[in-house]
């Protein structure tokens, strides 16, 4: 217990192979992290920080957290939920917190139906089996939707339940929805929108490393923000600039500097939040704006 007190590093679980995984390392990287990483190792050590990356199973990375053996977890919210709701039905406490979504491993949850089978509300499950990898969310829609069907447990490749004979439904993760169509099944109702979501464990750490999280949490925060976001620079005529600045998606308060030689015109920088389309430009054109320059922004600390 007292070597884990005076350990400063940060421990932060990711999936060590999956969707997320090369999503998540490239996100820590534009936080500044470099690591090294032996081959098969599944501890990246950083270099240039006191952060390890622990790479595992994604299932158990909120129990990581909730134990506190890792201090940050990346990880889906669909497994948020089902360890979530996994804890409530035992009477346990929840000891991790999402501290922020991660706008990347967008997917749903859905019911998926043999091509050919009704579906019209969760009424349509009445008596029917099952099958799916998230079983809490899936009892926990069909209880507050007072539907009694059965709940068949199934990992890995659900959707060739039904063809098995060991379902009549699924309910699996859906991106394209690819999937299900090359099995034959159709998407019927979302219950759960996921994305990757950071977590952090309640627990006190050591003023050391308390600082340390809270310095990559704000980095984290900032290469979420610039993500979309756009750096623009034109010129203005002062008579636009009111119309000129309606047009600038999730821009804040502008930089308005002089022209050397020009009281009619001015310069303009901001930092739109969204992405600047074509479109965006051609309006601003017609409202008056010229030597219009769009850069990607690398960094942002508010």
């Amino acid at each position: 217990m007292a070597a884990q007190q005076t350990d400063n590093r940060i421990k932060i679980a990711v999936q060590k192979s999956g969707r997320l995984t090369e999503h998540s390392l490239d996100l820590l990287a534009r936080c500044g992290l470099t690591y090294s990483r032996g081959r098969d190792q599944l501890i990246c050590y950083g270099e240039n920080m006191p952060v390890d990356v622990l790479l595992v199973r994604d299932d158990d990375i909120p129990g990581l957290v909730q134990e506190d053996i890792c201090d940050l977890g990346i990880v889906g919210g669909n497994v948020i939920e089902e360890v979530r709701l996994g804890l409530v039905e035992r009477g346990e406490t929840e000891l991790f917190a999402k501290v922020s979504t991660l706008d990347y491993g967008h997917c749903r949850l859905s019911f998926g139906l043999p091509d050919g089978t009704p579906y019209e509300s969760p009424r349509s499950l009445q008596g029917q089996r099952i099958a799916t990898s998230y079983p809490n969310i899936v009892r926990d829609f069909l209880r507050r939707s007072g539907v009694d069907a059965s709940v068949v447990e199934f990992s890995g490749a659900v959707e060739i339940a039904p063809s098995l004979g060991r379902a009549d439904v699924i309910c699996d993760l859906v991106s394209s929805g690819a999937t299900l169509r090359a099995h034959h099944l159709y998407e019927a109702e979302t219950i759960l929108e996921s994305q990757a979501a950071l977590i952090q464990t309640p627990k006190a750490v050591p003023s050391v490393k308390a600082d340390w999280i809270r310095r990559l949490l704000q980095r984290v925060q900032g290469v979420i923000q610039v993500k979309e976001s756009k750096y623009i620079m034109l010129h203005a005529p002062r008579s636009a600039l009111q119309k000129i600045r309606a047009l600038l998606p999730g821009a804040e308060a502008p930089t308005i500097m002089p022209l050397e030689g020009r009281d009619d015109k001015v310069a303009l920088h901001a930092v739109c939040r969204e992405n600047v389309f074509w479109e965006t430009l051609e309006q601003l054109k017609e409202a008056g704006a010229s030597s219009m320059l769009v850069l990607p922004v690398e960094k942002m600390l508010d």
